[in-house]
């Protein structure tokens, strides 16, 4: 069986969206996105096609995230189709779509939990009908094998718990805030819990509001954000947060501000972010980082979690998945850098480089 991580670390990874972490108490048991289990004893036989649906689609991250799942589909030989489909943010097209792929006979649909807990109906009638369905990304509250096949999952808690120990080992000592998106936003919460947790044996940090700071996951919203705890709080050491947008808007407004920017703990990074990181540690004046991503990959987990299910085979991986160390400046690993792709590309991707930047140049 694959070994997995049973608490939380912050080990640097190898490199080799935008998306939200959602995610519930520590996970018992939790692997990194960056290590994949072997899919070739789970494909099966049979032939079967597969349809990866987004509530929205467009960006960045989800073209990888689409380019993911054909590269591990095209692994199995009985994998005859992989088809995408996105909602535009309407959820009655989402099920639509679920509904589209289930009467076409689709075998296995694979779906960004984009509306959470409202789409488990559609999530439900899917399985009932024999197609084998696995919503990925949030942890929802459905009953797997009933609701649906399978459920991998952004573990926010176990990431947020790398942040609070990783600020505690680089800062010491110093105060901290962490920023999340919209306000009462589950995700966030869960995130900041894990990220209490993780300061928790440092009594010498001390975590300046007891809530997350509400960004909208709003470059704009972020930065106005930041620029207002600089005003009011004449020191911060470290800022963590549960989205990279929101991170490299707190940087803007560092610069902006003409300050030093504080250790920085995000997750999700971007290449607009990494390049600027790397020019400032070409003119000396990098700050510590800590960048989790590669979860572009998590639809990987999605694709074997649902042929383990559709064969009858045990799943040799957890539910709970953590974006790997892409970046951490206190390890000596630096953020990748493409000056010819967009700004929020993900070259934490599983893909290879030569095949993310074939993809940005279509």
């Amino acid at each position: 069986m694959k070994k997995t991580c049973r608490k939380a670390a912050f080990l640097a990874g190898t490199a080799v969206v935008p998306a939200l972490i959602a995610g519930a108490a520590l996970a018992e048991d939790f692997v990194y996105v960056n290590d994949h289990a072997d899919i070739a004893p789970l494909c099966g036989e049979a032939p079967l096609r597969v349809a990866l649906i987004d509530g929205y689609g467009g960006n960045s991250w989800r073209r990888t995230a689409f380019a993911e799942l054909q590269d591990e589909a095209a692994k199995c030989d009985n994998i005859t189709d992989v088809t995408y489909a996105e909602a535009g943010g309407d959820v009655q097209a989402y099920n639509a779509a679920i509904n589209g792929f289930v009467a076409q006979g689709y075998e296995i649909i694979i779906s960004y939990t984009d509306f959470g807990d409202a789409a488990i109906p559609a999530y439900r009638n899917a399985q009932m009908a024999g197609t084998t369905m696995v919503p990925y990304f949030s942890d929802l509250s459905g009953q797997v094998g009933v609701d649906y096949a399978a459920n991998p999952y952004e573990d926010a808690f176990s990431a947020g718990k790398i942040f609070g120990e990783w600020v505690g080992e680089t800062i010491g000592s110093g105060k901290t805030v962490f920023l999340g998106g919209l306000a009462g936003s589950a995700s966030s919460v869960t995130f900041l819990d894990g990220y209490k947790e993780g300061l928790s044996d440092y009594p010498e940090v001390e975590l300046l509001d007891d809530n997350f700071i509400v960004t909208n996951w709003n470059p704009a919203d972020a930065q106005k954000a930041v620029a207002g705890l600089i005003a009011k709080y004449d020191q911060i050491d470290a800022i963590a947060s549960d989205y990279g947008v929101t991170s490299l808007a707190a940087v803007k407004a560092y610069e902006a501000a003409g300050l030093d920017v504080p250790a920085m703990a995000f997750i999700a990074t971007n290449n607009e972010y990494s390049c600027k990181w790397m020019d400032a540690k070409e003119a000396g004046e990098a700050w510590p980082q800590l960048a989790l991503s590669g979860t572009t990959a998590d639809v990987r987990f999605a694709l074997r979690a649902a042929l383990a299910a559709r064969n009858d085979i045990e799943n040799p991986e957890p539910r709970a998945l953590v974006a790997f160390p892409f970046a951490n400046s206190e390890e000596g690993v630096d953020p990748l850098c493409d000056r010819t792709m967009p700004p929020d590309a993900d070259l934490s991707s599983s893909l290879p480089l030569d095949a993310v930047r074939a993809l940005f140049a279509q």
